[in-house]
C-alpha cells in the first residue's frame, strides 16, 4: 500500500506541475519526446566547445558550462513556462562570438563574455517592461529573415574552412582546399551521411554524424582515443571570468546590439514556431510567451557567468513535439540527459573540428530555407535582406550585416517615398549603425 500510495502522489505531483491531461499527453509520451529532442541537439556539446576554444577558451571548461547552461535553461524553461522547449548555446552567436569579435576585432574572449551578459540584461530588461512586442513589431521582417539566413551563410564559411574545404588564397581570397586530405573526405563522408538520415528521419542523424566522422578519425585519421567517461572538468578557468568593464567600452557597443537582436529574433521565433506546432498557440497570442522569454534571457547572462556563448531556445525542439511532447516535462528530461553529459568529457575532447564541420555545414543548409518568406517582388524589401544576408559571409562580420542591410533599408524607404511605412524602431537602429561608422570606424 505504500508504494502504491508514493506512485499515486508522484502522479499527482507530475501532473500538477505539467497539466498532463489538459495537454492530451502522458508521462511515457513527454519522456521520449524529451529524447528525442537532446538526441537531435546533443550535436552542441561537442561542437560549442571546439567553437569557442577557437577564442582560447578553455575547451573543457567550456564543454562544463554548455551542459550546466543547456540543463539549467531547459529546467527553468520546463518548469517556470510549461513548455517542451529545450535550451542550449545559440549555433551562429558562438561563431560571432569566437570568429568575429575575438579573432577579428581583437577583444579578449572574457570581454566577450561580458558583452554576452550585458545583451543578456537588456533582453531580461525588455521582457520584464513588455517592450519585446514593440521591438518585434519595429524590425522589418524581410530583415529578420535575412539575419537567419546571413547567419547560416557566415556558418557555411566557417564549416567549409574546419573541413578544409575552402583554403585562403593571396590572389582570389578563397579557394579550394587540398581535397585529397583525409579530413576532406571524412567531412564530406560525414555530411553526406547526416543529409540521408535525415531524409529517412533517423531521430539524432546530426549526432550519429558527428560520432561517426569522430569514429573513422581513429582508424584513418590519426586522432587518439582518450577514454569515454571520467569526473566532470573543472570549470573554474570559465566562471566569473566575464569582463563587463571592458565590455562597456564605446567600441563593443555594436557587438552587444548583434548580440541582443539576435538573441530577441532567435527566442521570439524559436518560441513561437514551436509553440504553433505543438497547438500551444493562441490566436495573436502565445500562452505563458513572457515566462518563456523570462526563461530564455535568464539563461543569457547564466551561461555569460558559467563561460559560454550566449544560451537561446532551440528550433530542434520541433522533434520533440513531432514525438508527442507538450509540456515541460518534455524540457525537464532534456535537462537531465544534459547534466549526464557531464562526465563524457574525454570523448567530447576527442571530436576533431572537421567531424563538427558537417553539423555545421546541414545546419547552415537548413537556414537557407527562411528565403522562401521573402517578398521577392518589392526591390525595397528584398535589396536591404540580400545585402544582409551577403555582407555577413563577405565581411566575416554578422555585425557588419546587420549594420548594412538597415542603413540600406532605411535610405531605400526614405528615397521611395516610403517613410511613413517604416517603424520609428527601424530609423533607430539604423541610425545607431550610421552613427557606428561615421564616428566610430569599422569592425
Amino acid at each position: 500500500m505504500p508504494d502504491t500510495t508514493a506512485v499515486g502522489l508522484n502522479r499527482s505531483l507530475v501532473e500538477r506541475l505539467f497539466r498532463l491531461r489538459e495537454h492530451d499527453t502522458n508521462v511515457r509520451t513527454e519522456l521520449i519526446a524529451g529524447l528525442t529532442t537532446f538526441l537531435t541537439m546533443a550535436y552542441i556539446i561537442f561542437v560549442n566547445p571546439a567553437i569557442l576554444g577557437d577564442a582560447g577558451m578553455p575547451r573543457e571548461a567550456v564543454f562544463v558550462a554548455t551542459c550546466l547552461i543547456a540543463a539549467l535553461g531547459t529546467l527553468v524553461m520546463g518548469l517556470f513556462a510549461n513548455y517542451p522547449i529545450a535550451m542550449a548555446p545559440g549555433m551562429g552567436l558562438n561563431a560571432y562570438f569566437a570568429y568575429v569579435v575575438v579573432q577579428g576585432m581583437g577583444y579578449t574572449w572574457q570581454v566577450a563574455l561580458g558583452a554576452v551578459f550585458i545583451s543578456g540584461s537588456l533582453f531580461l530588461a525588455v521582457t520584464l517592461l513588455r517592450v519585446r512586442e514593440l521591438i518585434i513589431r519595429g524590425i522589418p521582417h524581410s530583415l529578420r529573415v535575412a539575419i537567419t539566413v546571413g547567419i547560416g551563410m557566415f556558418l557555411a564559411l566557417i564549416a567549409l574552412k574546419s573541413a578544409g574545404i575552402v583554403a585562403a588564397s593571396p590572389a582570389t581570397f578563397v579557394t579550394l582546399g587540398d581535397v585529397h586530405q583525409t579530413p576532406v573526405l571524412l567531412a564530406v563522408l560525414g555530411f553526406i551521411l547526416i543529409v540521408v538520415l535525415d531524409r529517412f528521419k533517423v531521430r539524432g542523424a546530426i549526432l550519429i554524424g558527428i560520432v561517426a566522422v569522430t569514429a573513422l578519425s581513429f582508424l584513418v585519421g590519426g586522432n587518439h582515443f582518450k577514454g569515454v567517461f571520467s569526473a566532470p572538468p573543472s570549470i573554474a578557468p570559465t566562471f566569473l571570468q566575464l569582463d563587463v568593464k571592458g565590455a562597456l567600452a564605446a567600441g563593443v557597443l555594436n557587438v552587444v546590439l548583434v548580440f541582443f537582436l539576435v538573441e530577441l529574433f532567435d527566442a521570439t521565433g524559436t518560441l513561437m514556431g514551436v509553440a504553433k506546432r505543438a497547438g500551444l498557440l493562441q490566436p495573436g497570442k502565445m500562452e505563458r510567451m513572457n515566462k518563456a522569454l523570462l526563461a530564455d534571457s535568464a539563461a543569457i547572462f547564466g551561461g555569460s557567468l558559467l563561460g559560454t556563448s550566449s544560451t537561446t531556445a532551440y528550433v530542434e525542439s520541433a522533434t520533440g513535439v513531432q514525438a508527442g511532447g507538450r509540456t515541460g516535462l518534455t524540457a525537464v528530461t532534456v535537462a537531465a540527459l544534459f547534466l549526464s553529459c557531464l562526465f563524457i568529457a574525454p570523448l567530447a575532447g576527442a571530436v576533431p573540428a572537421y567531424a563538427t564541420a558537417p553539423a555545421l555545414f546541414f545546419v547552415a543548409c537548413l537556414m537557407l530555407r527562411e528565403l522562401t518568406e521573402l517578398d521577392w517582388n518589392d526591390s525595397t524589401e528584398i535589396v536591404p535582406a540580400a545585402v544582409t544576408a551577403l555582407a555577413m559571409p563577405f565581411t566575416y562580420s554578422i555585425a557588419n550585416g546587420l549594420a548594412f542591410g538597415f542603413i540600406t533599408y532605411a535610405a531605400l524607404k526614405l528615397f521611395t517615398g516610403q517613410v511613413k511605412q517604416v517603424h520609428f524602431m527601424s530609423w533607430l537602429i539604423a541610425g545607431v549603425f550610421l552613427f557606428k561608422f561615421v564616428w566610430l570606424g569599422g569592425h
